[in-house]
């Protein structure tokens, strides 16, 4: 892809964050774009914008448009070179640019653009338009092409029948490769890598041919004599994460769509697989950070707090619990108590860590079809004892180092017993880890159990309780050893 203007980004290897050389395209057009936009009215000359228009991949400007105010999107849109260019920018803009474009322009500038646009890409963009506008451009492009768009959208956005397209090559068996390569080019439109799929004369799936046999073999070679077995299919219904662990592990770049009879419904290509992965990682890290935040530079300050505080408000309910917690062991405030509170932060802030890191481990595997029935059991162990292992590594080295600190301090504990601080920790280091490790692991299987997506676990309103259980089992440590022992 030629990119003009790039003469203008300078990479400087010595840089110790080097960025992305997408990432220094967007950044040049941000700024090219600010410049033309944020001039005052009186100044801003159309040409500047209609030469970045021209210079520039409409998919760069499509990432790019989201770093600019929404008034001014339409415009520039409106001041692409060519139909292609603005249905690339419409396909790979962000969600408010499109909103912000159906709400300028006029069906008839809607219907060019439906009317050339693929029909699984289609689907996507009528997402961010409303059901009226949707209704009414569907009475205007081709009948049949608006009855596939309608059937597509009826599936549920995570499954497989919204991935696939409707849109791909399928031949009966007794065709020829020649009059199969006929139809294929007198159809440019249709994508050829999506994959050529042979049916019987029912219509059921039979098989595929790859790409290499339609060239390498004689025009005249019957279809059925150079295709292969179809060995992984799905139904509309299967979940996109059912698709992606097909594709990933068989490394299949076509998958077909199935009904129950076997007929050929759609396919589902491997870009379409990459995009859904993409989606998966940002609800999961969205979910992790404990926010359903769809992040944009022109979100406004309350839609943020908004978007965030339903999470935080479990933990600062979360807080309020511990400090009654604490407050409940203020009756034996004294002696080896007394110094405990102050290692609360260290117990908290270790069996946090490694309770988020065994559920982030454990999620991941989830994630990625790792976690079968017959491995959970092994799994299971493997995590609650690494994480005991690790409270007993540490526990006993804090305690050492505490010891230790005291003896070099000339005895600043010396009013109690440093073994018992030492203890205290040690022990305290134990129970919280195990705490940690116990909500990491068993969490996101809950979570998983109950129909809620387990990244959840990973949030404020785990972390929240695992603050409360560490610490409870802490405090309960250092008044049994101060009981007992000291």
């Amino acid at each position: 892809m030629e990119i003009h203007g790039a003469e203008e980004i300078e990479v400087r290897s010595d840089s110790p964050l080097l960025d992305s050389k997408t990432g220094q395209i967007d950044d040049l057009l941000k700024e090219k774009l600010e410049n033309a936009f944020h001039k005052p009215t009186s100044k801003i000359r159309l040409h500047d914008i209609v030469k970045i228009a021209c210079e520039h991949s409409p998919i760069d400007l499509a990432y790019a448009a989201s770093h600019l105010p929404p008034n001014v999107r339409p415009v520039l849109y409106e001041n692409l070179p060519n139909r292609d260019a603005k249905i690339k920018f419409l396909v790979n803009t962000d969600s408010d640019t499109r909103t912000a474009l159906f709400r300028e322009l006029d069906d008839v500038e809607l219907k060019k653009v439906f009317e050339r646009v693929p029909t699984d890409e289609a689907v996507w963009l009528v997402e961010d338009m409303p059901e009226r506008r949707f209704r009414r451009l569907m009475e205007l492009i081709d009948p049949k092409k608006a009855s596939r768009i309608r059937e597509l959208k009826k599936h549920d956005r995570k499954s497989a029948g919204r991935l696939m397209t409707s849109e791909f090559f399928a031949f009966t068996m007794d065709m020829t490769i020649g009059e199969a390569a006929a139809y294929i080019r007198d159809n440019p439109r249709i994508d050829f890598t999506k994959g050529i799929f042979i049916l019987n004369h029912s219509g059921e799936l039979q098989g595929y041919v790859p790409a290499r046999n339609m060239m390498i073999n004689p025009d005249t070679t019957p279809l059925r004599q150079v295709m292969r077995p179809v060995l992984h299919k799905v139904t509309a219904d299967a979940t996109r994460e059912e698709v992606i662990d097909l594709v990933e592990r068989y490394k299949i770049s076509s998958l077909p769509v199935v009904d129950m009879d076997n007929y050929l419904i759609g396919v589902v290509a491997h870009e379409d697989v990459v995009e859904a992965m993409e989606d998966m990682a940002d609800e999961t890290i969205a979910r992790m950070a404990g926010t359903n935040e769809k992040f944009t530079s022109h979100d406004s300050i309350l839609r943020r707090f908004l978007a965030r505080a339903p999470w935080l408000l479990v933990t600062l309910i979360a807080g309020i619990v511990n400090v009654g917690v604490m407050s409940s062991f203020q009756k034996h405030e004294g002696g080896l108590l007394t110094f405990a509170l102050f290692f609360v932060p260290l117990i908290t802030g270790m069996s946090g860590n490694i309770g988020l890191q065994c559920s982030t481990v454990l999620i991941r595997t989830m994630a990625m079809g790792g976690l079968s029935a017959g491995s959970r059991r092994e799994t299971i162990f493997k995590e609650l004892f690494g994480g005991l292992f690790t409270g007993l590594i540490f526990g006993i080295a804090s305690g050492l180092i505490i010891f230790l600190l005291d003896l070099m301090s000339g005895g600043a504990m010396a009013s109690t017993t440093p073994v018992g601080v030492s203890a205290i920790v040690g022990f305290g280091l134990i129970g919280g880890c195990f705490a940690g490790t116990f909500l990491g692991v068993f969490s996101p299987l809950f979570f998983a159990r109950i129909g809620v997506d387990p990244a959840i676990s990973a949030g404020p309103i785990v972390t929240a309780f695992n603050d409360f259980l560490s610490m409870t089992i802490y405090f309960l440590i250092a008044w049994a050893v101060s009981t007992l022992f000291f």
